[in-house]
Formats: structure tokens, sequence, C-alpha cells
């Protein structure tokens, strides 16, 4: 088994290098080998979610899951699965759907699991092991949503200067 940084849509470029490094520790500690794809193109998701925000989580998990498949395929790996299956704040339906498509494309399979099952306890587990934790999915639209003032109906606050 191994495991797969892939994640140009973090912003700002700190928490890219707070999650990675986290990834790198922790993987260090219990012996799994980590594929790094340290690059940091902001710019290249930027430019394909502008004008498309409401379809960035789209745009995002096709990204990164045909980017794993086809790494899955290079590599020989038997099949490919996503972290983001963990996440009770992510839309699980359309990764599986897209992380199917993907492997299908790139001939491998594609390990489905509601991992959200043990999230309570991994939240846990993690804080006692002292790890670093998100607070938001990671792009900067995300990033936004999570400090932006909202109304009480949940529309953001239109403001003029």
């Amino acid at each position: 088994m191994y495991g797969y940084f892939f994640n140009p849509n973090i912003h700002p470029y700190q928490e890219y290098v707070r999650r990675r490094d986290t990834l790198a520790e922790w993987a260090g500690k219990i012996g799994l080998p980590v594929i790094y794809a340290d690059e940091y193109d902001l710019e290249g998701f930027l430019r394909e979610t502008v004008f498309r925000e409401t379809e960035r989580c789209r745009f995002c998990y096709l990204l990164r899951l045909k980017t794993a498949a086809h790494i899955a395929r290079r590599g020989r790996f038997d099949a490919v699965t996503t972290t983001l299956l963990y996440s009770k704040y992510q839309k699980h339906d359309l990764i599986a759907q897209i992380g199917a498509e993907a492997a299908r494309q790139n001939r491998v399979d594609f390990y489905y699991q509601d991992f959200r099952t043990g999230w309570r306890e991994g939240v846990e587990v993690s804080k006692s092991l002292g790890m670093y934790r998100q607070q938001y999915c990671g792009c900067i639209y995300s990033e936004k949503e999570r400090f932006y003032p909202k109304k009480p109906d949940g529309k953001e606050v239109v403001g003029l200067a």
C-alpha cells in the first residue's frame, strides 16, 4: 500500500505545507510509503474554477482522482481510493462516482468504502497523536466561506465600502 499526496487546490501555500508535512510525519511513523506530487499549481486550479465556482468541488475531485488513478496505473497498483471518502463534509456520492470513472478510464479498480462511519473515532485518534487538523476543505473558496459573515438565512453579506 502507498499513499499519494496531490493537492493543487489547497490555499494558502502555508496550509498546503502543513497538510503535506503532517502526512509525511504520520506516514514515517507507521512506515507508509508516500508518493508526493509536490507541485503547487494553484493557478491551474483557479483557471479551471473561475466563473464555475458552484462546480468547484466536481472539478477538484475530478482533477485529483483522475491524477491518482493515472499514478496507480503507471505504478501497477491494483486499486485506488481517496481519503475524501472519510469526510462527512464532502460530497460523498459525487466522489464515489468520479472515483469509479477515473479508475475505469485508467484500468484500475476503485476501492469504495464509506469511511465516514469512523469519523468521530478518527478525530479523537488524530487529536491524541497531536496531528494538525484542518478547518476547511482547502480551496480558497472554502476558506472564504469559513470566515465571511453570513445572514441568518445562510447567504453571504454583501457590503460596499
